[in-house]
């Protein structure tokens, strides 16, 4: 057994040594690099091997050593699991604009101040009977009180509901991403909606902080009975933390409240008025982090609609999704797309912590790099960007005049990076990225490539069990490696098996 041990840590070391060479030129920031200051706002993404998503679900004492370095309990296994955490969780991407708004993350960022300040909670009942308060990523600049939501993909409007749409080509191809403006720290949140329904088809309504906290409802569309639940500490996966909660009908043909009620001292999910789920702050003690492991910086509130059963994605992800995406199914047959509708989002905004360090009202800002509730403040702080070619220590920078030519100023400038994810992001001479057109319509990298299209945030997300859209660097973080990456991620789970094969034996 000491042999088969040490075969899996060459082989996690091996394939984890070929991620970071490959990452080194894909990503910039994470795992100890911060991002350089002509790009200083890091968007991190999560990747995690696909076995692992498949161990969450499975709930199997088969995956005892799937946990992460923080929670494991002196078994030398555990420390294989971690050391692949940490080579598929802490890289990212850098660039101005978008990736300094909401989602960028503080600790990886050339500095704290990069990224831009983040709107503070606005208690309302966002009632969905129009398009007018979502703006795309493409276009949004910070100012949440002239937008609500932040988009990606292809929201639709449909009978007072905005559709989360999923197709398998054009604009939602990654899916579609609703993602809040405005920051809840501490609060009531709940959505009156339906899932979608179909193998492969994942709809998520989640709170992601900037630092990878994260509080989840998560619908699997084969399961059409229960909704599951999971919570992280920044970024953390802990596999004691998911849960099913059952439903008393259809979550696709009935609509249903999901309500997340988050305070300091716990957090509780409850469904249609019943409280099905309760963590306590005090439970979340981690010992060898001497840290609580609970949720507890700003999120946003996000909703998406994505394709975990993309056969670009790992055999684990699509397991645990239900197969691929089957897009010969009733609804896309139908309508064109796969769908989610949201029909009331509610925000009640809790006070913040006591002993908070206020000295405004506007916007929330961390002023140290523990990423801990202490960390934050409250501030008068702007939070709106000129451009998209700003960031939080340069607010006012703004597009170069187009020449007399109408091309020296965008080639000046196009090799910036404005939005997450977008093929040739640069920002242009007419307000827009660089391959987009006057309407705010992009060119998305990597069209087929079955992740969730790039936004704003990276989500961005993830966080373990969230919703990060993105492309082949800026993927899913329930997803494992893109087609690029077949090489590695056969590496990683030959590696896992091995792995696995020492809790068989």
């Amino acid at each position: 057994m000491g042999r088969l041990l040490a075969a899996a840590a060459l082989a996690l070391l091996s394939a984890s040594s070929a991620f970071a060479q490959q990452a080194g030129s894909a990503s910039e920031c994470g795992a100890g690099k911060q991002c350089p200051s002509d790009k200083p706002c890091c968007s991190r993404t999560f990747h995690l091997l696909a076995i692992l998503k498949l161990a969450d679900k499975a709930r199997s004492s088969s995956y005892c050593l799937l946990r992460h370095p923080a929670t494991r309990s002196g078994n030398p296994k555990h420390y294989l699991k971690g050391f692949a955490d940490k080579v598929y969780a802490e890289y990212g991407q850098c660039g101005v604009g978008a990736f300094c708004l909401g989602g960028c993350d503080p600790l990886n960022s050339h500095s704290l101040d990069s990224c831009v300040p983040a709107p503070v909670c606005n208690s309302q009942d966002y009632q969905f009977t129009s398009l007018d308060g979502v703006t795309p990523n493409t276009k949004y600049l910070g100012d949440a009180a002239e937008s609500n939501w932040v988009s990606s993909g292809a929201p639709e409007l449909h009978d007072d509901n905005i559709l989360l749409t999923l197709s398998e080509t054009g604009n939602s191809s990654f899916g579609t991403l609703l993602a809040s403006t405005t920051y809840v720290w501490y609060g009531k949140i709940s959505a009156e909606m339906k899932s979608s329904r179909g193998q492969g088809v994942v709809t998520a309504f989640i709170l992601m902080s900037d630092v990878k906290d994260e509080i989840d409802f998560e619908w699997v569309g084969t399961d059409l009975q229960n909704a599951q639940s999971n919570f992280y500490f920044q970024g953390i996966p802990d596999y004691d933390n998911g849960k099913n909660l059952s439903v008393k009908s259809s979550t696709f043909d009935d609509y249903h409240t999901y309500e997340i009620d988050w305070q300091p001292t716990q957090l509780t999910w409850s469904i249609d008025g019943s409280i099905l789920r309760t963590v306590k702050r005090s439970d979340t003690w981690n010992t060898t982090t001497n840290q609580y492991h609970y949720p507890q910086t700003p999120a946003r509130v996000q909703l998406s609609l994505w394709p975990a059963g993309s056969p670009k994605n790992g055999q684990g992800t699509i397991a645990w999704a239900g197969g691929l995406v089957n897009w010969n199914a009733p609804d896309p047959s139908a309508v064109g797309y796969y769908y989610s509708m949201i029909k009331d989002v509610k925000v009640d905004c809790y006070d913040a912590p006591s002993g908070v360090n206020k000295t405004g009202s506007k916007s929330y800002i961390y002023t140290s790099d523990t990423g801990l509730d202490k960390s934050v403040a409250i501030t008068d702080e702007d939070t709106v960007l000129k451009s998209l070619l700003g960031s939080g220590t340069d607010m006012d920078a703004d597009y170069p005049k187009a020449s007399a030519s109408g091309t020296a100023a965008a080639t000046a400038t196009s090799d910036v990076a404005t939005v997450p994810g977008l093929t040739g992001a640069g920002p242009g001479t007419n307000g827009h990225a660089g391959n987009d057109g006057d309407d705010g319509t992009v060119s998305e990298s990597g069209s087929d490539s079955g992740s969730a299209v790039s936004s704003a945030d990276s989500s961005s997300s993830t966080g373990i069990g969230g919703f990060s859209q993105g492309t082949d660097e800026q993927r899913s973080p329930n997803e494992a490696l893109s087609s690029k990456d077949s090489g590695l991620q056969s590496s990683m789970f030959a590696a896992a098996m091995a792995v696995f094969g020492l809790v068989v034996l």
